[in-house]
């Protein structure tokens, strides 16, 4: 498998670490890192207070991490209040993290939280998921362009039925900005093709996972490479780019 991090030509992966305690994430991100270019930080399945020991120990990897504090309403783990979210986000961005992944929602609804993140230096993914469907092109590229306005990094996940599914949502490539790092899949046993096409059409990184799947769909650190060993690098204009511009 052919891989570059930082850009053009590579096949890059990104790991899903969900542990509860921080000694438990540290172990699982420097295994993840051993294989991965990259590795997400699920953060929300730590206590509040446990998250600055976790981000201690990521250390001098954690420009290799994407940080997410998913609220339970966005299907992830955290149970405390949208203040209180903030106030950790805030923090995890002072850390200098490869991205603090926001959901647009949040992003647009409170200025003064990505205002601050951007002062630290660290850089916004806004993201979206759609858990029921696949919205129309349209509509997908209609938020594709609002997502745009609120940072260079924009993550849109839906959830895949069958193959028309697939291509409304890998056809945001076709439509994202020039200078944009967009990563755009879909999940589901219908949407897994979308996980290794989305590389090729300009994707800085797949989701992949080590030991266990954390979300339908999602095919194994060893799986994409068997795969994309096979099929060689793509064309690829996307790619992670080093600090500066919008986040």
């Amino acid at each position: 498998m052919t891989r570059g991090r930082g850009g053009g030509g590579g096949w890059n992966t990104c790991v899903p670490v969900a542990e509860r305690t921080p000694a438990g994430m540290g172990r699982a991100l420097a295994g993840a890192l051993k294989r991965s270019e990259y590795a997400e930080l699920r953060l929300d399945f730590l206590r509040p207070r446990d998250v600055p020991a976790a981000l201690d120990l990521a250390g001098p990897v954690i420009g290799r991490c994407v940080c997410t504090l998913r609220p339970r309403s966005q299907g992830g783990e955290f149970a405390g209040t949208e203040a209180e979210r903030a106030s950790v986000l805030k923090m995890v961005a002072e850390y200098g993290p490869f991205r603090v992944d926001v959901e647009s929602q949040t992003i647009a609804r409170n200025g003064g939280l990505a205002r601050y993140i951007r002062s630290t230096g660290t850089q916004i993914l806004a993201s979206w998921h759609d858990f029921a469907g696949t919205p129309s092109a349209a509509q997908l590229a209609r938020r594709l362009k609002r997502m745009e306005e609120l940072s260079d990094h924009v993550k849109i996940v839906t959830t895949a039925r069958g193959g028309d599914d697939v291509g409304r949502i890998l056809s945001l490539y076709s439509r994202s900005s020039e200078g944009s790092d967009l990563v755009a899949f879909a999940m589901g046993e219908a949407g897994r093709i979308s996980r290794i096409l989305c590389m090729y059409l300009g994707s800085p990184y797949t989701y992949a996972y080590i030991g266990r799947a954390v979300a339908p769909g999602q095919f194994s650190v060893d799986e994409v490479g068997k795969i994309t060993s096979l099929v060689g690098a793509g064309p690829r204009r996307g790619g992670p780019r080093p600090p500066g511009g919008r986040a």
